[in-house]
């Protein structure tokens, strides 16, 4: 039997599980939260994004010098959730045609590295309720926003067996979860 690729979905969130605009609350950065980074991407070969992440990233990270994740995401093949033709021509870029756990399943049972969802917070509420997600990454920034788009609200019940957490210098939690199925 062979080892399927594992959808793996990574966030920056607030105490009170604000996932949204992680920019303006996430305070104080550290060499162990950069290398959790570094080592989740490490696994990585490909990335699924919304359209709201793929328009706003597109526009950034192709002239972006921040390493390593400029070179990561630059040279990834990058899948669009979209109803609508991709207007850039950000490198490695395609809109998923058809439905997108379909497409996520049909991924997932071919050869290659880990399936990345980054700063797309409805791609992957979709692909936890159609149980696609395999792992959770969260870097829990100790801030209370109040208001903002969450991540795991308006789902169902997931079980989650925790894979590892730490604290690290400026503060955040490192954990990262398996998703049971």
């Amino acid at each position: 039997m062979t080892n399927q690729r594992k959808v793996v979905a990574a966030y920056f969130l607030s105490l009170d599980g604000v996932a949204e605009k992680a920019d303006q609350f996430l305070t104080g950065w550290d060499d162990e939260t950069d290398a959790a980074g570094s080592d989740l991407i490490a696994t990585q070969d490909t990335v699924i994004l919304g359209r709201r992440t793929y328009d706003e990233w597109s526009g950034y990270w192709p002239t972006s010098d921040v390493e390593p994740f400029a070179s990561f995401v630059n040279a990834a093949p990058k899948y669009v959730a979209t109803s609508t033709p991709l207007d850039d021509t950000w490198a490695n870029s395609q809109a998923i045609t058809g439905d997108l756990t379909a497409f996520v399943r049909d991924l997932k049972a071919q050869s290659g590295g880990d399936i990345g969802i980054h700063g797309s917070i409805s791609v992957t509420r979709a692909l936890l309720t159609a149980g696609l997600v395999d792992e959770l990454h969260l870097v829990i920034v100790p801030t209370v926003v109040g208001t903002g788009q969450q991540l795991l609200t308006t789902l169902g019940p997931i079980r989650l067996e925790t894979i590892h957490a730490t604290k690290t210098p400026a503060g955040h939690l490192l954990a990262n979860y398996r998703v049971l199925h």
